[in-house]
Order: structure tokens, then sequence, then C-alpha cells
């Protein structure tokens, strides 16, 4: 008999096989002593039975640690292997559902962070504050707990959320363990049933031994990520210093080349060929009024000049759109800015660039004005010392020819000197003249032979620079110097002090007219300017104001001048002209449509008629020539 319990053991039967021995030997007729020994069989193999289940058990239990410790040396994905341990305490627990939650340092809770066999949507999405329900005391006490019926058991804070999760999941017992890292708790592992049972302490150990393979993870999988942080910090920082260290490098070497243009005699139009040489792209400089001084990028939006603003008070580049603005400034004012359109370069090339821009620019503004000065000290003693000795001699060494055409031009302004003079000397270059800055105004003297018309372009050019009132009056020099001598330079030097008192005169004459921003001539000026000039042209007055009558009554062998001077002195009546000049009045309005046609229908406004009159009176007086026919 006994080694029917050895088969029942072998096969693992369950344990009422073991009483069928024990029946077929009553049924059999076994005597009592016989029955007892079937017994005491019976109860050492159902021991056997149990130890060898218990082994079992256990051989599972450190099986599936094994496989965890596994999973934690082959660690990639931190939530497989959390996932792995929640269902292996699951099955080794036997349980309806087991899951893990997580501490929130933020918030101060705990919330589900794995489930396995969990079916209700709310209960995955608890959170359990510190000491509420069996999760949250566990958490709070760092203390395994377990409950065979939850609901009745009055150890844990029931919140109202949390049993309605609970409910809805259908649990009744529970087993709770902690999550520990050294004495900080971060979160609780647990197993639940839903239906009541006890939990022994082998499965408090067993699920204590998961959550500690748990914690490990964690912990492993967050040093790693910092690791991996660290390493990516550290190979991006890498990189950004070799790609500092090429663009520095980069920059270097453009500078270098830039460098060696100007030395070289370079000058604005290489170092922005260097520029786009290096970054691509097309680049304009443009100088401190905004004009082009090389290179076109197309239309500019006033919010381009806000940000070359911008750019001067950071010290840097500035992005607008695809534009890449860099200007410099000196002593507050602007000095040049480049503009470069590309989608991307390197910013520290364009910043070194205006910075060679602008040297550049403050080495020509001192030849500029070093030149000035010598120009300027010419100009002055052509104006206050006339006979000074070898003023032809010190112009011919500026490159200036004294022998051709030359105005007098004479500016006022609103006391902005430093720029007004560094204008009018630059102007003076650009054109071989001479400028001086004499007060409250510049004066220069310049070739040409039309007074009025570069009286109003330095007049229009000199308001825009100044961003204020520039009033000009020019004159036309007399003589100049056409050969070598004493009496010919002497005689051309007080022209040009002559040409300049009458330039004044003029620029005043403006002011009191009240057109301060304009630019004039004697001849603009009308009869004014008549009484200003040195020269009186009367025959130049007298043709430009009446010249078309005088020469049609001269053709025709008419009478019309004298009939407009009758209708001036009988105060404009064409009956009293008629009556004074023994002719109809049909033939005086006649004449006077004759006249309106020859000088313009504006010949009756006042000023115009002033001028007629004036010009009348000097022809009356034989002061003109006979007209050219």
């Amino acid at each position: 008999m006994a080694r029917r319990f050895l088969e029942l053991l072998a096969r693992e039967a369950s344990a009422v096989e073991f009483e069928g021995p024990i029946i077929e030997a009553r049924a059999a007729g076994a005597d009592p002593a016989e029955i007892e020994e079937l017994e005491r069989a019976k109860v050492e193999a159902l021991k056997v039975r149990d130890m060898l289940k218990r082994r079992a058990r256990r051989e599972a239990e450190l099986s599936a640690l094994y496989d965890t410790a596994g999973d934690l040396a082959a660690l990639r994905d931190l939530d497989a292997v959390l996932e792995a341990i929640v269902h292996r305490a699951r099955q080794l627990l036997a349980t309806d559902i087991a899951y893990m939650t997580l501490h929130d340092p933020e918030r101060g809770d705990t919330y589900m962070r794995v489930t396995d066999g969990s079916i209700s949507a709310k209960f995955r999405a608890l959170r359990l504050a510190m000491g509420h329900g069996l999760g949250g005391l566990v958490a709070q006490t760092a203390t395994p707990y377990a409950t065979a019926d939850y609901f009745a058991d009055s150890r844990f804070k029931h919140q109202e959320h949390i049993d309605e999760a609970v409910t809805e999941e259908g649990l009744v017992a529970i087993l709770g363990v902690p999550l520990r890292l050294g004495q900080r708790v971060i979160g609780v592992l647990m197993a639940a049933n839903r239906s009541a049972r006890p939990f022994h302490q082998e499965e408090v150990s067993l699920l204590a031994s998961l959550a500690a393979h748990a914690a490990i993870a964690i912990d492993n999988a967050r040093l790693l990520q910092e690791t991996r942080n660290a390493l990516e910090e550290l190979s991006q920082a890498h990189k950004t210093a070799r790609e500092h260290g090429a663009a520095v490098e980069r920059a270097a070497l453009a500078h270098d080349r830039m460098t060696s243009l100007v030395l070289r005699g370079g000058g604005i139009e290489d170092v922005a060929a260097v520029v786009t040489d290096v970054l691509g792209g097309s680049l304009a400089v443009l100088d401190d009024l905004g004009r082009a001084i090389c290179g076109d990028v197309g239309e500019l939006d006033p919010g381009v000049f806000e940000a070359a603003q911008a750019s001067r008070a950071l010290g840097r580049t500035v992005r607008r759109g695809d534009l890449l603005i860099a200007s410099v400034d000196v002593g507050g004012e602007p000095l040049c800015t480049l503009i470069l359109r590309s989608d991307d370069a390197d910013e520290r090339i364009l910043e070194r660039a205006a910075l060679v821009c602008a040297l550049l620019l403050l080495f020509r503004r001192s030849v500029a004005e070093a030149e000035g000065r010598v120009r300027g000290e010419l100009l002055d003693d052509l104006i206050s010392r006339p006979d000074s000795p070898g003023l032809a001699d010190r112009a011919r060494r500026l490159g200036m020819d004294l022998g051709a055409p030359h105005v007098v031009v004479v500016v006022k302004h609103g006391g902005q000197r430093e720029r007004a003079a560094f204008w009018a000397s630059s102007e003076a270059a650009v054109r071989h003249g001479l400028a001086a800055g004499r007060g409250e105004e510049v004066v220069l003297l310049l070739p040409g032979d039309d007074p009025g018309g570069l009286a109003r372009r330095v007049a229009a050019e000199l308001t825009s620079s100044l961003h204020s009132p520039a009033t000009a009056g020019a004159a036309k020099v007399a003589g100049a110097w056409a050969q070598p001598g004493r009496q010919k330079e002497t005689g051309g030097a007080h022209a040009v002090a002559a040409a300049y008192q009458e330039a004044r005169r003029c620029a005043d004459a403006l002011i009191a007219l009240g057109r301060e921003g304009d630019g004039a001539g004697a001849v603009e000026l009308g009869f004014v300017g008549l009484l200003m000039g040195d020269g009186r042209d009367v025959r130049g007055f007298v043709t430009r104001v009446i010249g078309p009558l005088i020469e049609y009554d001269a053709r025709r062998g008419t009478a019309l001048a004298e009939t407009l001077t009758t209708y001036f002195g009988t105060g404009g009546s064409p009956s009293r002209t008629a009556e004074a000049l023994h002719i109809h009045v049909n033939t005086v309005t006649q004449r006077l449509d004759r006249v309106a046609k020859l000088l313009g229908e504006d010949w009756t406004d006042p000023e115009r008629a002033l001028e007629i009159q004036l010009a009348l009176r000097l022809h009356r007086l034989g002061r003109t020539a006979e007209p050219h026919s």
C-alpha cells in the first residue's frame, strides 16, 4: 500500500486522492492495525506532497527573480521591465490584478504607473495621497500592508474617489509593499484579488523581492538616462566647441584677407567682395545717410534702418527676415551699415567686415578733413586776403583749374558746424573745388557756370544731410587765372572775394524773402538780384524780363513797349491809355492781348508787373543795347 502513496506523489495527485488506499483497505476488510499504518503513511505522504509543492513554488519564485535580474541586466526600456515585474507578481501570487504606483515629488502624492489585469479606466488613472488608502499608507510608512477585505478594514483612510475606483475594479483583498531606494520610498507594488483571501508571509516576501528589483530598475533607468543626457550634452558641447572653433578660424581668415586688402590700398568695394566670396549672398554697404556706397540688396523697408539702429545699440549683428544687418557708429553718430541678404551666414565675419569698413571710412574722413583744411585755408585766403602771393600756385597744387569757370556758393545753415563743414569738404573734394567753414555758413568754390542750379542742388543736399534747412546763395566768379602772373592772379582773387559777397547777399535775400532751404543766384532773384549783384547785369535783366516784347517791336515796327509803359503810367486803365496815345481803346486791348502772349498770362501779377515796369524804365533810359533779331 505504501507504494500507492509513492505513485500518488509521483503524479502530483490532489490531497483527496490520498484517501483512496485507505478506503480500499477498509473495503477489503483490513484489520485496524493495518488501517492505522495506512493513516500514518498517508499523513507522511501529504507532508512530502506539501514540501514538494513549496519547493516547486520556491523554484518558480527563484526563476522569476532570476528572469527579473536578467531583465535588469539587459535594461533597454524601463516601461517594459516594470510591466514584466508587475505581470510576474500577478502570476506568482495567483492574484486577479497587480499594479505599481510611483511617488510624484511635485504634487506630493502617488500615481498609477503600471497595471496588469485591470479592467477599470478610473482605477488606472487613480492618484493616492500620502496616507490615504492602502497604497498611500504603505508609501507613507514604508511598511508592507495586507488586507483580506479592504472595505471592512479600518486601518486605512478611506477616500470617496479611491473607494469608487476600487469598487469599479471590484477589488477585495489587497497586498502592498514599498519600493525603496535606501531610506526613500519611491512607490508601491501591489497585488489584489476580487474575492476575499489572506496573504501569507511567503507571498509578502516574494512581492517585496520583486519590489526591490523594480526599485533597482527605476534607479538604474534614472542613472542610465542621466548618463545618456550627460553624454549627449558632452557630445553637443564638443560639437558646439568644434563649430565655434571653425567659425572663429574662418572669421580670422576672412579678417586677415580684409586687412591685407586694406594694407594693399583696397577699398570698401574690395572688402564687400571678400564678404560675399566667403559668405555668399548679396551685400550692400550704406553710408551714414543710408545711401549705398556699393552693392544692392533690393528695396529696403524702414524696419531695416530700425534694425541698424538696434545693431549699433547692441554692438552686434541683428537679423530681420533673410537680412543680416551690422552697423557701426562713432560718438553716437552712424558711420556705416552692412546689409547681407543670406539665409545662413556667420555673423562674426559680417561684424568684422563692418568694423573694417568703418575704419576705412574714418581714414577717408581723416584724409578728407586734412585736405579740407588745406582747401579751406586757400578759399579763406581768396576771400579774406586776395592780395596774398602764390594763391594760383596753391590752387594748382590742389588740382584746381582756376582758368575754367567757377561759382562761389554760400550756404547758411542751422548751426551744425562740424557736420556741415564735413559735408562741404567732401563735396569740394569730389568736385575738385574748395570749401571752408565761416561761422554759421559754409562757402564752396566749385567748377561751373550755373550759379542758380548749383545753389539749388547744394541747398537740397545739405538740407537732407543736416535734417534742417540750408539756404544757398551763389554767384559766378567774374575773372580767373588764365595764365601765371601777379596782376592776373590778384585780379582773379579779388573776383572770388566779390563773388563771395554777392553769393552771401543772395543767401541773405532768400532768408529775408522767407525762402529758407532754397537756393538761387542773382538772376533767379529777379529785380532783387539786380540790386544784390555786384555786376548789375542790366542788359541781362531787361532781356530776361521783356526781351520778347522788345524783339517783337523791333521786328514788326510796333509800339508794344510804349503802350505797356503808358498802361502802367495811367494806373492800368485801357481807356486812359488810348487817350494818352491817341488811339482807339480796342487797339489798346489788342496790344495788351499780344503782350500777354509774349510775356505770359501772369504779367499782371503784382511781383511780375513790378519787374516789367523796372525793365521798361531801364529800357527807356537807354541803358540796354539794341535787341538781337
